[in-house]
């Protein structure tokens, strides 16, 4: 049985995976819809960009955060000063830093899913008279769908797996910002500390696997009701 502790480690982590991806889902998706549909100036640049957060250490992530959402950073200052929001040390800095981590996955997963989308079914409605916005909402968005679905359960797992940009930038504070990972990395440093992280790892395992069963089914059956 898990400890009021550990069930709220557990609460904070799938509140910050939930924020994260729904903060993200409409940012990636129009990213996605551009990358697969425009041709334009700087498309690979900007790919690259989006896909940056994949291939740099986490750390320069998080600190690259830091620089920007702190107290005296361009954004955490603006926030600050007319909102009276603050990101760092809070949860909602750990969403910020795992969407941020979360989006080159989701895109990749979105605009894989919206170029499985005919153009011809699109040109053709457009034929027939129905407007860009109608055969959007009408035949891009339905078919792609479960793409958009799979990409964001594959971003909740990234999410909530998230640590190195978490850590560098709203650091480990129980209660707060305390995911599973932090709490799994601070668990090993402490003696006696060896069933709390099994039990942890667990369930991190655990929720990640069902995650990509359950983006690994849709995809199939996204391919399967393509082709039909």
């Amino acid at each position: 049985m898990l400890a009021p502790e550990e069930w709220s480690i557990i609460g904070l982590s799938i509140k910050v995976g939930g924020v994260a991806v729904m903060g993200m889902l409409p940012i990636a998706f129009g990213i996605a819809w551009v990358l697969a549909r425009l041709r334009f100036p700087g498309k690979l640049l900007v790919d690259a960009l989006v896909h940056l957060p994949l291939v740099i250490p986490p750390v320069i992530t998080g600190w690259l955060l830091l620089i920007l959402f702190g107290t005296q950073g361009v954004i955490g200052r603006w926030l600050a000063d007319w909102f009276g929001i603050s990101l760092l040390f809070r949860w909602t800095g750990a969403a910020l830093a795992a969407a941020i981590m979360a989006m080159p996955l989701m895109v990749r997963a979105m605009r894989m899913s919206i170029e499985a989308v005919d153009p011809r079914l699109e040109a053709a409605a457009q034929t027939l008279g129905a407007s860009p916005v109608r055969t959007f909402l009408t035949i891009t968005l339905p078919l792609s769908m479960p793409g958009i679905v799979a990409a964001a359960i594959l971003g909740f797992a990234r999410s909530i797996g998230e640590f190195g940009a978490t850590i560098t930038f709203v650091s480990s504070i129980p209660g707060e910002t305390t995911t599973l990972s932090l709490a799994i990395y601070s668990a090993i440093q402490t003696a006696n500390g060896d069933m709390l992280v099994w039990r942890l790892t667990f369930l991190s395992v655990g929720l990640s696997f069902i995650a990509l069963l359950a983006a690994e089914w849709l995809s199939r059956w996204s391919r399967r009701a393509a082709a039909a």
